[in-house]
């Protein structure tokens, strides 16, 4: 897990997919933490991509950086704890003109059952489960 926070971090920003009905939808994203050995994002309950997880869970993340790129699917699970937020915020001071962690809004998620894919054109694929 922790390759593959490192590569997602160094991307800066990656591209979530959820779907909405039976329409994909993706957008950038740039928080990745762990926290209690998990690997989280953030968002705001009140934005669609929340509710859309909500709605179904299984998501997919992709990223490239340099010559490789980078494909995570997994479940997402909302974390409601005080504790994950903040540290989620802390790793985020920027985040905190927006958010708080005992603002309900906020939202922090970390992905269960999630599978790895590291690709590039030049080797064979390198797969991570956590």
């Amino acid at each position: 897990m922790q390759r593959v926070y490192e590569f997602i971090k160094e991307a800066g920003t990656y591209f979530i997919a959820t779907v909405d009905g039976d329409q994909a939808r993706v957008r950038p994203f740039g928080t990745i933490h762990i926290f209690e050995d998990k690997l989280y994002i953030q968002t705001g309950k009140a934005k669609a991509c929340s509710q859309q997880m909500a709605a179904n869970p299984k998501i997919e993340i992709c990223a490239m950086k340099g010559g490789e790129w980078i494909r995570v699917a997994g479940t997402a699970v909302d974390d409601p704890r005080v504790e994950a937020k903040e540290s989620m915020l802390e790793a985020y001071p920027n985040l905190k003109a927006m958010y708080d962690a005992n603002d309900p809004n906020t939202q922090v998620l970390y992905l269960k059952d999630a599978k790895a894919t590291i690709s590039s054109f030049t080797a064979a694929p390198i797969e991570i489960e956590f």
